[in-house]
């Protein structure tokens, strides 16, 4: 029997998108406000859903406690109140898109998961609105 678990996580970073190779110009008309030189920041609120079989022993599909500390560790850890740009080596050269960060959490996580969860899916929340997911794909 197949079950997909989920757990919420949340951490705060700033950013700014920009792309080194446009002028000031064409980042500030395509990025708009999220091309600030001085950065802004967001809230980001984080859901990791793995999907796989429950064992017929314990009843579980994985351990919550587990899962909790493996996302504060890779993700929570690495990027709660830090400058994207700035603080993070996966950003230094990538640009900090709410895509972007959410393919770099699935890959952080991805590298950390046991392959008996068949399926990893990021849902990273860049405002209440505003959210991408991501799978692997």
């Amino acid at each position: 029997m197949e079950i997909t678990v989920s757990r919420k996580a949340h951490f705060n970073a700033a950013h700014r998108l920009h792309v080194n190779e446009w002028s000031e110009a064409e980042n500030a008309a395509f990025f708009g406000l999220c091309n600030n030189p001085n950065f802004h920041g967001h809230n980001y609120d984080l859901i990791v859903s793995l999907t796989g079989e429950i064992d017929p022993v314990s009843g579980y599909f994985v351990d919550m406690k587990w899962l909790s500390q493996l996302i504060k560790e890779e993700i929570e850890d690495r990027f709660d109140h830090k400058n994207l740009n700035l603080d993070c080596e996966e950003f230094k050269t990538l640009n900090p898109s709410t895509e972007n960060v959410a393919v770099v959490i699935w890959q952080l996580l991805n590298k950390k998961i046991n392959i008996k969860f068949k399926h990893l899916k990021v849902t990273l929340f860049e405002t209440e609105r505003n959210f991408v997911e991501y799978n692997g794909k």
